[in-house]
Formats: structure tokens, C-alpha cells, sequence
């Protein structure tokens, strides 16, 4: 989850609107990618249990 925003990055969705895509696992994301919806850094998410 991104602690600016909340924005839920969920790995079975991806995000392939950004480059990511479905079933991809988070440790797997690049370094350099960014919040589609506040482009806060990946260092910025933190992992919630849903």
C-alpha cells in the first residue's frame, strides 16, 4: 500500500497500465517505478495483509 496516497498494489492485478504486469510479485517491481496514482517512490509502499 502506498503510505502517501493509499493506493493497493495487488500482484495478481499488476499494473500493466505502467509497465507491470498481472501475477507480478512485488520484490520483483523495479526500484524505479512509481505510484500510478500519486508517483510516490517504491520505497514508499509499505505491505498490509488484505
Amino acid at each position: 500500500m502506498c503510505l502517501i496516497c493509499g493506493w493497493l498494489y495487488q500482484e495478481e492485478l499488476g499494473c500493466p497500465e505502467h509497465g507491470i504486469p498481472p501475477q507480478t510479485r512485488w520484490e520483483d517491481v523495479p526500484m524505479n517505478w512509481t505510484c500510478p496514482e500519486c508517483a510516490a517512490r517504491k520505497e514508499d509502499f509499505e505491505m498490509v495483509e488484505i
